[in-house]
């Protein structure tokens, strides 16, 4: 009959199901997590989930590596490894036989870095690093713009070409805030030297099946891997401690980081001291809270992280951190919220020199009603409540110019 529908393509009414059996079987391995026992940490496990099922689609689509974009990966709603509040992170598929143009201008953070990988992670082995640095290898003109080649090797490559190395299947892009009131980002932008110009084809109903099959399997690698890392760098430290500084495993060649997990009563809190580092030696200081899902606390909210210029300082040059639970009244007071365990995170970025232990911080553990007493400098640390809602304020509308949700 002249109104009867189109008939289907066949098979497609089962296009999605790899996917929505991904789900079901994902819910099931966050509610089995070994440190789900409250209703909070359930519902911070789900919502998880939902940026996670938001993020392999999205970054399933950008798999073009023919015709590629930065995509941005990790967000306040889509977080994932403990991502860092202080950074935007970009994301572009590659291949180590073609040639791909990056242009863009240098904004004024603290930090922009470019690393190549070899692949994803997973839950049993973190990808390589084959290439890795910073903005000082850059050619940047007077208004800031530049542009970076990267390619398979050719003898004459010139100034500004990156060779690609065998299996090259990632570039990740992050530029770090260190003022998120002052500092603003720069503009980034990839393309492949030949396909520049042109369309990618059409995609058919089987490549969108392929893609929600893959994006199935990424979701569930994804959940698994980030609750089986900190089992490999974290859990097996000593609780309430911090590493010496020390080479990010996996990560960027000019970055150096510090970690710990901490288990407090309400009525305990953590006093850590750093350094503040010379800015000549690490433009980027940053430290930070994250959950037990291996992902960062509310930061735009609340105070669960701190970078060197958003600390305050003592007389003596240290930054003394308070990780709480109760409000302590205290500018450098990382709140907990409600997070009994969770994870310690200190990255310096754009490095200068190796970092030594006395570059590092130390911990300490005390009752709550010690602070007066046993906090050096207690009485210049202190805020207003109204000092406190400003700082808040300062969070909600600088996360609210850089990221998008």
């Amino acid at each position: 009959m002249a109104n009867d529908p189109a008939p289907s393509p066949a098979g497609d009414d089962d296009v999605t199901r790899p996917f929505a059996d991904a789900i079901v079987e994902a819910e099931r391995i966050i509610r089995g997590a070994p440190h789900v026992k409250t209703d909070q940490d359930l519902a911070e496990g789900l919502d998880y989930l939902a940026g996670s099922i938001k993020a392999c689609l999205h970054m399933v689509g950008a798999y073009q590596r023919d015709h590629p974009y930065f995509a941005s990966s990790t967000g306040p709603y889509t977080k994932l490894g403990l991502d860092n509040p202080d950074t935007l992170y970009f994301h572009a598929y590659i291949r180590d036989d073609a040639e791909y143009v990056v242009t863009g201008r240098r904004g004024t953070t603290a930090d922009l870095s470019f690393q190549v990988m070899n692949g994803d992670y997973s839950p049993a082995r973190s990808p390589d690093s084959l290439t890795a640095f910073d903005d000082r290898e850059l050619d940047i003109a007077a208004d800031g713009t530049f542009q970076l080649r990267f390619g398979p090797p050719k003898p004459d490559a010139g100034p500004g070409y990156v060779t690609l190395a065998p299996g090259s299947a990632m570039l990740i892009v992050r530029e770090v805030f260190s003022d998120w009131t002052g500092e603003r980002p720069g503009e980034i932008r990839i393309h492949r030297a030949d396909t520049l110009g042109t369309s990618p084809p059409p995609v058919p109903a089987d490549r969108m099946a392929a893609r929600y099959a893959v994006a199935g399997k990424m979701l569930l690698a994804r959940l698994r891997t980030f609750l089986a890392f900190p089992e490999w760098h974290y859990l097996q430290l000593p609780v309430n401690t911090l590493t010496e500084p020390r080479p990010t495993p996996g990560g960027l060649s000019t970055q150096f980081s510090s970690v710990g997990h901490y288990d407090l009563d309400d009525d305990e809190v953590m006093v850590i001291t750093a350094p503040a580092a010379d800015r000549a030696v690490a433009p980027y200081q940053g430290f930070q809270l994250g959950s037990m899902w291996y992902v960062s606390l509310d930061y735009i909210n609340h105070q669960t992280s701190l970078t060197a210029d958003q600390a305050r300082v003592d007389e003596d040059g240290m930054i003394r951190y308070v990780v709480s639970e109760r409000d302590p009244g205290l500018a450098n007071w990382v709140e907990r919220t409600g997070h009994r365990r969770g994870y310690l995170q200190f990255r310096w970025q754009r490095l200068a020199r190796d970092l030594t232990p006395e570059d590092g911080p130390t911990a300490e553990v005390m009752p709550f009603g010690d602070l007066p007493r046993r906090l050096p400098f207690h009485d210049r640390q202190r805020v207003t409540r109204a000092e406190w809602a400003d700082r808040i304020a300062a969070r909600q509308v600088a996360v609210a110019r850089r990221m998008l949700g």
